[in-house]
């Protein structure tokens, strides 16, 4: 079949698009736009997925969380309560064995109520409304600090955006933060904790950086433990990506044969998209890229 092409030209006599008058054109362009549409609703697909099952998460942890509170912690009070009792009724005969027992028991007691209030306390959704996202990281950076006694920094732009971001998206970046510090203090052995906020006109990007011992490949790839499916399903809800780099290995020698300090650690970036996070909230432009540091 003998076919020609049709090149049209725009205001500017440039080419515009080509038309296969032979029809061969056409159906190749529908089939590449059904499949743009088809990637599409699949993104948005898994979009909601995904937000359903940080909804689903996070219901589960404050039920757990009421539960500890409510069943666990009153337990524990009680325990400690019946031990002071105890200590009062204790015969002068009974020795300093008995007195000591109690003591290391009433301990015991009070470390576990200690890290169950820590438990709760984590589980809990912050209060967001009032100082937002960054105010909220800030004070609960320090408090981890204090807790790890692991050198840590809060670093933020001062951009409008950030305040004005619906307590649902909000959240989603505090919970990233958190989980990332946390999986820091049980997992990595490391001396300091970094975490910064950086913003361009598409994305935030959640930056937490350790210096300890770097995820194992299987760890940085599994899709359970160390919190990282739920971190996932965060960046996901959001239009966004989770992306994890782990350094436990030596750098190359220099040409002097020399090699510099070994570097250990891992970065953890959570990209969540401006656009899914202000769905709620009128987007405005980024105020001036002045840097606040909260140390």
């Amino acid at each position: 079949m003998d076919t020609s092409m049709v090149v049209l030209l725009n205001a500017n006599g440039l080419p515009a698009a080509e038309q296969d008058v032979g029809g061969i054109a056409a159906p190749r362009r529908k089939a590449a736009s059904g499949d743009a549409r088809e990637a599409e609703r699949l993104r948005k697909q898994l979009r909601e997925l995904a937000a359903e099952l940080v909804g689903v998460r996070e219901a589960a942890r404050l039920s757990l969380a009421r539960e500890l509170h409510d069943s666990v912690g009153a337990e524990l009070t009680a325990a400690r309560f019946a031990l002071a009792n105890l200590a009062l009724r204790l015969p002068a005969e009974a020795g300093t064995a008995c007195a000591d027992a109690l003591a290391v028991a009433t301990r015991s007691l009070d470390a576990a109520s200690d890290a169950t209030a820590r438990v709760v306390a984590d589980m809990h959704a912050p209060g967001l409304e009032g100082g937002g996202v960054v105010a909220t990281l800030a004070q609960w950076t320090q408090g981890f600090a204090e807790r790890t006694a692991l050198r840590t920094s809060f670093v933020c732009p001062a951009d409008v955006r950030l305040t004005q971001l619906p307590h649902d998206a909000a959240l989603a970046v505090f919970r990233a933060a958190q989980e990332a510090l946390n999986n820091i203090a049980k997992h990595a052995g490391a001396t300091r904790a970094d975490v910064r906020i950086q913003a361009d006109a598409h994305y935030l990007t959640l930056i937490v950086e350790d210096d300890g011992c770097g995820l194992t490949k299987h760890a940085r790839r599994s899709r359970r433990g160390f919190g990282l499916a739920g971190m996932r399903a965060r960046c996901a809800a959001f239009g966004g990506t989770l992306r994890l780099v782990s350094r436990n290995g030596q750098p190359p020698a220099d040409a002097g044969g020399k090699r510099a300090r070994t570097a250990h650690g891992t970065t953890v970036r959570a990209r969540f998209s401006w656009t899914s996070l202000l769905k709620t909230a009128a987007t405005q432009g980024a105020m001036p890229s002045n840097v606040a540091a909260v140390r």
